[in-house]
């Protein structure tokens, strides 16, 4: 199928050969967002702190420049722009888990609002820097648990600290973008467009996060034993994370091209019928990989964590021609063929499932595929 996709083609071709700097190129989301620039014939930079264990960044084995580093070193940061001299920042490094935040709150908030501070400082000080995009969550909204979407304009929120600080980072790029980066004085007083993207709960391969479901799901199954289930009924957006990743390079591609209107914030997640709880993410995991097995177990900590969480995605499937490409059935079977593949025969899907992505987008005619 390799031969079929042409990459360097897609989101209007403006990635290849632009200088790409991606802060926590190391994790999940950004494992993967590293391996479709450099397929896009983008020039790929890489910030993060190490992954320590199985790594898909290790696995994909790709040819890009990386510093392993703590971005709350501000010198270090602004060293490393300085010797790059990016075009565009994606800014994905976070502490990314809700109930490390409970154990840690310092390193959280920290990392996340005063890592995302220094980031933006080091934006603004690199001349070359025309576009940021940076990475929250769905979990920055102040979550009343209603059955419908949170849209751009909600309030930001947080009841644990990872929720308050990606909260705290929405507030933090609202301030530097009317601040510094105002979209009225553009190409007078500065010439960098900012926008945010927030989604939902992302699930594929390649990941092996202490404390979240597929992983944990596929661990216990890889050793033929049973995933300890914590909350069944608790409802998220799930969505693959090539979904978010497409609708973070379309912002992307749309500072880069100049477009204002776009230096703002968007959801990215699935429609409606992928709003499921956690015991049908089993049964449907269960589908096609029949030897895992569940265990229902209290969480003796009681921490707090919400049951439903929905985005209303209609701005950027208006404004943006952004929709999710796969449907939850697809999203769970490319997830878990993934991890089986791995464990089984060695084998890691990553830029075939790239491909077949990049393939129905563009047989779904969304715009940044064509």
């Amino acid at each position: 199928m390799e031969n079929m996709v042409n990459f360097q083609s897609l989101f209007g071709g403006v990635y290849k050969d632009k200088k790409v700097l991606l802060t926590g190129h190391t994790g999940f989301k950004g494992s993967w967002l590293a391996l479709w620039l450099e397929k896009m014939g983008a020039k790929v930079y890489g910030y993060s702190l190490e992954n320590v264990g199985l790594n898909h960044l290790d696995l994909l084995k790709l040819n890009i420049h990386q510093k392993i580093h703590d971005l709350r070193d501000f010198e270090i940061l602004q060293q490393y722009f300085d010797e790059v001299q990016p075009e565009i920042v994606f800014h994905l490094a976070a502490q990314a888990l809700v109930r490390s935040s409970y154990n840690d709150p310092i390193e959280t908030f920290s990392t996340n609002v005063m890592g995302t501070l220094n980031v933006y400082e080091a934006c603004r000080k690199t001349p070359s820097v025309k576009a940021i995009v940076n990475v929250t969550s769905d979990k920055c909204y102040e979550n009343k648990e209603w059955n419908w979407g949170y849209r751009e304009n909600e309030p930001m929120g947080g009841y644990d600290p990872y929720s308050a600080s990606k909260g705290c980072a929405e507030l933090l790029t609202a301030s530097y973008r009317n601040s510094f980066f105002n979209n009225n004085y553009f190409g007078e007083k500065h010439n960098v467009l900012l926008a945010s993207g927030r989604a939902g709960n992302v699930i594929g391969g390649g990941d092996w996060a202490e404390d979240r479901l597929i992983p944990d799901i596929v661990r216990a199954t890889a050793i033929n034993d049973s995933v300890k289930i914590r909350n069944p009924k608790a409802t998220r957006p799930w969505q693959h994370v090539l979904e978010p990743l497409s609708g973070y390079l379309t912002l992307g591609w749309q500072l880069l091209e100049q477009n204002v209107a776009i230096a703002d914030g968007w959801n990215f997640g699935p429609d409606n019928s992928s709003n499921l709880p956690v015991e049908t993410i089993i049964m449907l995991s269960k589908n096609n990989w029949n030897t895992i097995g569940i265990e229902y177990s209290k969480d003796l900590n009681d921490h707090h964590e919400a049951n439903l969480l929905m985005l209303d995605c209609s701005k950027a499937n208006k404004l943006l021609k952004w929709k999710a490409v796969w449907g939850i059935e697809q999203t769970i079977y490319k997830t878990i063929v993934w991890y089986k593949e791995y464990y089984t025969n060695n084998k890691v899907n990553s830029i075939q499932d790239l491909e077949a992505y990049i393939s129905d987008a563009k047989n779904a005619k969304i715009q940044w595929a064509q």
